[in-house]
């Protein structure tokens, strides 16, 4: 159990925490959140030992063992296989011991180490170690490189990697998905669903939180406040605190005004002056409720420009990537005022590379390249946060563009992207990941494009900033083009998917989720490939013929119970559906909105809340059956 009681935690003349309490038992599963700032990765640094609370209790069980993924990973050279083993300090140490025993002949030792080795599978560790890293992405001829000629980003999947290799009670990961793609953010999910020990996470990835997390705790305000459930739930229950807490503030504001107006009316009344008197005490004594709000200061937009035409952009049996190596093959594909595309597809399938051909970035070896007349691209990956100028401040970025722009009406923009006095005026490299996202962001949407082009823009973005640009990318009226591990941001800003895999890119027909079946489907062909059964080769034998018979005839049995479950989910969720739209009906009338039925009215408001807490969990388990009979069914019809 990890346990923080009345603690306290500054950071120079900040507060972090305030007397804050939290309580995590094990096995949990908890989502760190809260805006940038608030002290997240500091509340990581105070458990694993680095910082020391100021004041209150840290409680950690002793003889525990912590990973944690570190920021950061020097240039050396060891190999990234042997990189991420070094995650598991035990295997490393019984690895020494028996070097050791065998230069000095210890023959008893050697054989108690080789039992302790098998104890902790350290046989295995090495197709442990590569399974890791084929699930993050990495290739088998990337598991023989030397760290140092990995690149930043890889070199923090690295660094998850050996986090994940080391066999902890507690596992502590900030920002895990900033530098994933789809895919291996996919593999993380589940990876992180069958971890058993207790997991904290900091994510700013609604979707990936949902997946994950069992309970949610939200820094906010120097406190630490615990929800039970994933990240939708936790917003659900915020809603109604906060409704609960502004109802509690006008009733507050209420009684306040009553009070004053008998005050003034009969202080000087001597026959009502101690009447008077216990009201003003009243007011001192009144513990002053806040009104309920949400504090965003993000509220930017992406205006198209005043000209468009039609097609934006077009490529015509185009071969793109480099000279001597063509990644995507005879690609044509029209961008019209209104598409909305996301691009999906494996690691390395080639996503980024026509997002440059398309921008311009990188000429496509044969085929054709066409513009319209009025095209004005916006243009968002990693590398432009490099290319901004550390020196310069985000207004004088704008300026640089527009310099006949005012002053004033440049810091005005900035502000909606939270850059309000002096940030606006501050040099680019004092500010964070996420602040210079931002302006990269503001840079944008300031030149008015008709066609976005957007490579991974949520890295480094907290929950706040996402939903801004989400809500952005949904009002803007050009054309999108987006790549993205977020897939909240996919689901609410595209309409149609392409899929960039073997060389082409062609229409996706499904949604997200049947692209995480299409990835399995992927994955178990490429293993059936790379391992071919010899049975295949020959004609079974009696024995086993009769063994496949019987295991096809076990498995028919377990589709039976199978199939009544999920017919039982269904019903009840027609069911739930059917109540919730009656309550739905009740809510539509007006007069439930008049002052005497306001206990009616708080009652089917309750009801609606928790029919659709139901129908969202009874949805959860209806469609991990389904998944699962559907698997069933394959490996039968296979057989």
């Amino acid at each position: 159990m990890i346990k923080l009681s009345k603690l306290s935690l500054h950071r120079g003349t900040q507060f972090l925490l305030e007397l804050a309490d939290l309580t995590i038992y094990p096995g949990w599963k908890v989502g760190i959140i809260g805006a940038n700032g608030v002290g997240k990765s500091s509340l990581f640094k105070l458990l694993l030992g680095e910082l020391q609370p100021d004041a209150g209790d840290c409680y950690l069980p002793p003889h525990l063992t912590i990973a944690h993924m570190a920021q950061e990973v020097t240039a050396n050279n060891r190999s990234v296989l042997d990189y991420v083993l070094d995650g598991d300090k035990e295997l490393r140490r019984i690895e020494h011991a028996l070097v050791q025993a065998e230069a000095n002949g210890a023959n008893d030792q050697l054989g108690e180490l080789h039992a302790e080795l098998d104890a902790i599978e350290g046989y295995s560790a090495s197709a442990r170690g590569q399974q890791l890293l084929a699930g993050l992405g990495f290739t088998m001829a990337d598991m023989q490189k030397e760290v140092k000629a990995l690149s930043g980003g890889w070199r923090i999947r690295l660094n998850l990697a050996q986090a994940l290799m080391c066999r902890s009670d507690i596992l502590l990961l900030d920002e895990p998905t900033n530098h994933l793609d789809l895919d291996a953010t996919l593999w993380l999910e589940q990876w992180l669903k069958n971890y058993p020990g207790t997991l904290l996470l900091i994510s700013h990835d609604r979707d990936f939180l949902d997946q994950v997390v069992t309970h949610i705790t939200h820094m906010f305000q120097q406190q630490l406040i615990m929800y039970k459930g994933q990240y939708s739930a936790f917003e659900r229950a915020k809603a109604e605190r906060l409704s609960q807490q502004q109802a509690q503030f006008e009733k507050q504001q209420l009684r306040i005004a009553e009070i004053e107006q008998f005050v003034r009316r009969f202080k000087a009344k001597a026959s009502k002056a101690k009447q008077a008197q216990s009201r003003v005490k009243e007011l001192e004594r009144m513990e002053q409720i806040s009104a309920a709000h949400i504090d965003s200061p993000f509220s930017f937009r992406f205006d198209s420009s005043d000209k468009v035409s039609n097609p934006l952009l077009s490529l015509r049996k185009a071969d793109c990537g480099y000279a001597n190596s063509p990644i995507l093959k005879n690609i044509s594909l029209t961008l019209v005022p209104g598409s909305r595309i996301g691009l999906l597809g494996p690691n390395g399938a080639g996503k980024s590379t026509l997002i440059k051909t398309l921008v311009g970035d990188l000429p496509q070896i044969c085929g054709e390249r066409n513009t319209g007349e009025h095209l004005r691209v916006g243009y968002f990956a990693q590398h432009q946060l490099e290319a901004l100028d550390l020196e310069a401040s985000p207004l004088l970025h704008i300026m640089r563009i527009s310099p006949q722009a005012t002053d004033q009406e440049v810091r005005n923009y900035l502000g909606s992207f939270g850059f309000f006095g002096n940030d606006a005026l501050a040099p680019v490299k004092r500010f964070s990941g996420g602040e210079k996202a931002r302006v990269a962001l503001a840079l944008i949407a300031w030149q008015k494009p008709n066609l976005l082009l957007l490579d991974e823009p949520t890295n480094h973005l907290d929950l706040e900033v996402r939903h801004a640009l989400t809500m952005a990318m949904q009002n803007f009226e050009g054309a999108v083009i987006l790549v993205s591990h977020d897939r909240h941001l996919l689901r609410n800003t595209v309409d149609e998917f392409l899929l960039v895999a073997n060389g082409r890119v062609e229409d996706f027909p499904g949604d997200l989720d049947d692209y995480q079946k299409w990835l399995v489907d992927q994955r178990r062909s490429e293993q059936q490939s790379s391992e071919p059964d010899n049975r295949e080769n020959r004609s079974l034998s009696a024995t086993e013929r009769k063994d496949q018979k019987r295991e096809a005839a076990e498995l028919r049995k377990t589709l039976s119970p199978l199939k009544n479950k999920v017919g039982k989910l269904e019903q009840q969720l027609e069911t739930l559906h059917t109540k919730l739209a009656a309550v739905e009906i009740l809510l539509s009338d007006s007069s439930l909105y008049d002052t005497e039925n306001k206990g009616k009215l708080k009652e089917i408001l309750s009801s609606q809340i928790q029919f659709k807490q139901l129908i969202d969990e009874t949805e959860m388990i209806w469609m991990e059956q389904l998944e699962h009979l559907e698997t069933l069914e394959q490996t039968l019809a296979a057989d």
